[in-house]
């Protein structure tokens, strides 16, 4: 049964809070967008118009009602009669707290609160807001309005009732959930991203490659595979017929080997450097706007591939 909660608000409307927004109008959600600062109107439309393209295909829609949004720098005015509010502001405990006392305060009794926080525990977040028990996390990945996966993480107050409701909702605007089972920092996907991240920091910094060397080592192998049976499934497949049993068995030893440095390098002016010059030189002068669009289209081409196979999987 889909979610009949219509009513959302957005608060901020950063690169993550603007994803937010494209995916709600694209599943006619009547969207109240809030920001301190009005320029961000601007910015929001010119780029809501870039990705209407990506948009449209992948959930076959031939119009994006822009009527169904509105651009509001009143916090109470935006909360307005919402069921739902996404907040989007940036990672700071001080910040989101007392953001989300304001919400508890202006906000319908009943309306779920979920914070786009990337690593942040919800029982701190929500420590002063009124009603506790209907706030969560609900942690997307960029760019928000392609990619399906949302982690939603409970607080320690977090009503059971919530959660479904939170499910049943991003269920209806095409998010295929991850349930975190409690809080932890990090949550799921950005703790192994994280390993990721602070190992090719540590393999940049001693010279064995650069940027774009790494980013082909996960584009050409590992990333492909991933992108459609993820990292235990692969080493499921990597023990042959017997499986994850044979894999641990010929490779768990290695787990010993000093391949990894998981505590994360000091970031030098020298390491700096490299991440920026690295990356400017992948970018081969395109804007990020240029890049994001050549993401997009192959984003979208591939979730639409990965449909064919995801059947013969689940």
């Amino acid at each position: 049964m889909l979610s009949k909660i219509n009513k959302i608000a957005v608060i901020g409307t950063g690169v993550i809070g603007t994803g937010w927004i494209i995916r709600m109008l694209a599943h006619n959600k009547k969207v109240s967008a809030f920001d301190l600062n009005f320029k961000q109107k601007a910015i929001l439309i010119k780029e809501i118009k870039r990705s209407l393209p990506f948009v449209k295909k992948l959930y076959k829609k031939k119009l994006i009602n822009l009527k169904n949004l509105s651009f509001k720098t009143s916090l109470l005015e935006t909360l307005k009669d919402v069921d739902f509010i996404q907040e989007c502001v940036s990672e700071n405990y001080k910040l989101k707290t007392k953001l989300m006392s304001d919400i508890g305060k202006y906000s319908k009794p009943n309306a779920i609160i979920s914070s786009s926080s990337s690593g942040l525990l919800p029982s701190v977040i929500f420590s002063k807001c009124k009603n506790p028990n209907r706030g969560i996390i609900g942690h997307p990945f960029n760019p928000v309005y392609m990619l399906p996966a949302v982690e939603i993480v409970p607080g320690k107050k977090t009503s059971k009732s919530i959660l479904k409701k939170a499910n049943d909702f991003y269920k209806s605007i095409s998010m295929n959930p991850i349930a975190v089972k409690k809080e932890l920092p990090g949550y799921l996907a950005d703790r192994l991203q994280e390993a990721l991240w602070r190992e090719g920091l540590h393999i940049i910094n001693e010279g064995y490659a650069t940027t774009e060397d790494l980013d082909r080592a996960i584009e050409d192998g590992p990333g492909l595979r991933w992108s459609l049976i993820g990292t235990f499934l692969t080493f499921h497949l990597a023990g042959g017929k017997s499986g994850m049993k044979h894999m641990l068995e010929q490779f768990g030893p290695a787990l010993k080997l000093p391949w990894t440095k998981l505590k994360a390098p000091n970031l030098s002016k020298k390491l700096i450097k490299r991440l920026v010059d690295g990356t400017k030189k992948q970018a081969k002068g395109k804007s990020v706007a240029k890049i994001s669009n050549i993401r997009d289209e192959y984003l979208l081409d591939l979730l639409l591939m990965r449909k064919k196979y995801e059947k013969k999987l689940r």
